[in-house]
């Protein structure tokens, strides 16, 4: 089976997108929301690419 990415819905602060790379990568949520402010805060590009991953990802379909 191919490992695809998606938004979650169940590990859903904003948008579910650091939860979706969470799940993808069998992570911590909380550990890739940490990761994420902290890129957004070094670089400033953070935020726009949270944006366009927001609008880009689907969002899981719990179903299958």
């Amino acid at each position: 089976m191919i490992k695809r990415l998606f938004r979650s819905k169940k590990n859903k602060v904003i948008g579910g997108v650091c939860g979706g790379i969470a799940e993808y990568l069998d992570a911590d949520p909380v550990l890739i929301r940490l990761l994420w402010v902290i890129a957004s805060l070094a670089w400033g590009a953070g935020i726009f690419a949270y944006l366009i991953a927001w609008i880009i990802m689907p969002e899981k379909d719990e179903k299958k």
